[in-house]
């Protein structure tokens, strides 16, 4: 049988974008990168608003945090200003004069920032007398309140776009309107007042876990990914990776699936994952002869993995701190295996097209030299080695931020004074901290903003009791279809499951799919968090351990970013690649398939999290073992190559092996394994017979 294979397309057809041209790419398709052009003097004020809030976190990671409340209002009111002065109410606006437009911005837009500013900063200034005010607010409370709302809906509309203000204003309609509610839904109901004392006087709502945990950690370490970056450490991530895995058949989609995993451990955006190693590494992929919708889809899938790995991981695993009560080294911990399997997954289908393709590796000419990188660059990679130290340590996750940003600075007073003496590389040094701060601040605006108005959904979730309503009638349908398959499996001579394993997957099923939808339109953590209000509680009724539920709801959420119709990060590689949008994103979820695998074992077998109850290494390997198996399986499938070109019923024998294999029974396992065994066997007596001689 033959195989087809690309053409590759010479230097000519194949052009690097310019900088420029991937901001742009970046902007299209992440709305909170999308800042408006300011003037004088309004550039510089805005910068130094930036710069002083990064200077005011840097500060307080190092030498303590002031009372929760006081703290998060001060971000929230900073934050709240300055995204009313960066991002325009209709898209990107260069500056335009008049009357009504002090320093080029409508009035409305000065309104907005401070009143935001006043309402946010409110709380903290009537702190001593709050005890007395929760349950009984002032009329001044609920006009306060009241502003804060309407505010937090604009940023957010704003700085993310529609969806996320959407879901919070159905929510809020939901408390107000509860009588009217069909069902298991219906409730007393709200008043107004009271809705406003719930979201914005108390710690369940607007001033909650969410928002406190972006100003107390994430804040933290968005600065440390930027100063990180600044110092060259991205670059060398990438430089090792190309020297690592660049000689191999396929070999810059092999350094692009290295390069994000590593990227992604000090970078929680998997757009901005995407662009940065995407520039080198998918016009690399296209040159040698990979389809241009493929080398956009192998950058995005592997750049949503930033997301899932340790020691960063975004927000989700301060998150998960706050939530679950956890040390933040238990929940790296647990992290580990499950973001090995999404880029061994990611891997293995890039061998398995590369091979069916019959692709080079580069040339030693186009790798870099890996003595040479780690030679020169040997030093950018302390500030990560001190953040993990810390980390380990058991101290802080604050503290581990201060130290790791220090060692930044302190890296590039090096790094200035070595390229250009004493007195340049001081001013190298302060332009340096400069830029990187207010690049950090603003790269948390719309963050902070988010979280906020996902502290609205959250309150009315606790106001109201809808997640455990939610969660009975899921678990309800669940049990419904379970008995009914059950049923029509009845005439086996075994029972293949139980009813109360059925319930669980098509629980988890269910669970999973609202995730994906969820996040089509909005960020992971604003996905994170209002799916762990709504539906852990439907996995724990099930015996799901938390930490089990919390990591699968987060799973599902980032597989959102490859995930079509709304694969923003597969349209951002497609943009780089000049490839069809929606073809990349349906292959960048293809290539996925072990992060959507993956989540399924450790829901069935926990083991594979390394640190949850009755663990045992005889489970964990088992799960290990069964799942790589199960991964390159499916892989296999889904690639249409093993050692050589599959037959359809070879193919589907794989699928219903990777199923097998990654089901925590050993009966199970067995049987996976023989069926891959003979068409195992098959493909290399065929591979063997095609090699030459």
């Amino acid at each position: 049988m033959s195989v087809d294979k690309q053409k590759p397309e010479t230097t000519e057809d194949v052009r690097h974008l310019t900088a420029d041209e991937l901001q742009a790419i970046e902007e299209t398709y992440d709305p909170e990168l999308r800042f408006r052009v300011l003037v004088w003097p309004l550039t510089l004020i805005t910068a130094a608003v930036l710069f002083l809030l990064s200077c005011y976190h840097y500060y307080t990671a190092g030498f303590g945090i002031p009372q929760a409340t006081v703290h998060r209002g001060m971000h929230l009111g900073v934050t709240l200003l300055v995204v009313f002065l960066s991002f325009s109410a209709f898209g990107k606006k260069e500056y335009q004069p008049g009357a009504l437009r002090p320093f080029g911005l409508p009035l409305i837009d000065w309104v907005l920032g401070i009143a935001g500013l006043v309402a946010a900063l409110y709380v903290p200034w009537i702190y001593s007398d709050l005890a007395f005010r929760v349950g009984n607010p002032l009329p001044i409370d609920v006009i306060m309140g009241t502003v804060l709302i309407v505010v937090l809906l604009e940023a957010v509309r704003r700085s993310m776009g529609w969806p996320l203000p959407v879901i919070a204003l159905l929510f809020i309609a939901y408390a107000y309107f509860g009588k009217v509610m069909p069902g298991i839904f219906v409730h007393p109901g709200a008043s107004w007042a009271n809705i406003v004392n719930h979201l914005y006087l108390t710690s369940q709502g607007i001033y909650g876990t969410a928002l406190g945990v972006i100003a107390t950690y994430v804040f933290h370490f968005v600065l440390f990914g930027v100063m990180a970056t600044r110092i060259g450490l991205g670059q060398l991530f990438i430089d090792v990776a190309s020297a690592m895995a660049g000689r191999y058949a396929g070999g810059p989609a092999k350094v692009s699936v290295l390069s994000s995993a590593l990227l992604g451990s000090i970078s929680g955006s998997s757009i901005a994952n995407t662009v940065t190693t995407g520039a080198l590494t998918i016009p690399a992929m296209i040159r040698i002869g990979y389809p241009r919708h493929f080398a956009a889809a192998v950058e995005a899938a592997a750049s949503t993995g930033g997301q899932i790995t340790p020691p960063v991981m975004g927000a989700v695993a301060f998150l998960m701190i706050e939530y679950l009560g956890l040390p933040l080294t238990t929940i790296l911990t647990a992290a580990l295996v499950p973001a090995f399997m999404h880029f061994f997954g990611v891997l293995v289908q890039v061998h398995l097209e590369a091979r069916r393709l019959g692709l080079r590796g580069l040339s030693a000419a186009e790798l870099p030299n890996a003595f040479k990188v780690l030679k020169e660059g040997w030093l950018s990679v302390v500030p990560l080695i001190v953040l993990v130290a810390i980390l380990l340590s058991g101290r802080t996750p604050f503290s581990a931020a201060f130290w790791s940003i220090t060692a930044c600075i302190g890296v590039m007073v090096i790094q200035q004074v070595r390229a250009g003496g004493i007195i340049d590389g001081l001013r190298g040094t302060f332009h340096g901290v400069w830029e990187g701060f207010i690049l950090g601040a603003k790269q948390s605006l719309s963050v902070t903003a988010a979280a906020a108005l996902v502290g609205v959904v959250i309150g009315v979730v606790t106001l109201t009791g809808v997640g455990f309503k939610i969660a009975y009638m899921v678990t309800g349908i669940a049990q419904d279809w379970a008995g009914s398959i059950h049923s029509l499996l009845a005439f086996l001579p075994f029972e293949l499951m139980a009813i109360p394993t059925l319930t669980l997957l098509f629980t988890l099923i269910l669970t999973a799919i609202v995730c994906i939808l969820m996040g089509c339109g909005i960020p992971t953590t604003a996905n994170y968090i209002i799916m762990v209000a709504v539906a852990a509680p439907i996995l724990g009724l099930l015996g799901v351990e938390p930490l089990v539920a919390h990591f699968f709801v987060f799973y599902y959420g980032v597989l959102a970013d490859v995930t079509p119709p709304v694969a923003m990060a597969a349209y951002a590689g497609a943009g780089i690649a000049n490839a069809n949008a929606f073809k990349a994103g349906n292959t960048a979820f293809r290539l996925s398939m072990g992060k959507a695998l993956v989540p399924f074992v450790f829901a069935f077998q926990p083991a594979l999290l390394l640190v949850t109850d009755n663990f045992t290494w005889t489970a964990f390997f088992l799960a290990f073992g069964g799942t790589v198996l199960g991964i390159w399986a499916l892989a296999a499938a889904v690639s249409n190559w093993l050692f050589a070109p599959l037959r359809w019923w070879e193919r589907t024998a794989l699928v219903l092996a990777a199923i097998l294999l990654v089901a925590p029974d050993m009966i199970a396992t067995a049987i996976g394994l023989l069926l891959v065994v003979p068409i195992a066997a098959r493909q290399l007596l065929l591979n063997r017979q095609a090699a030459p001689g």
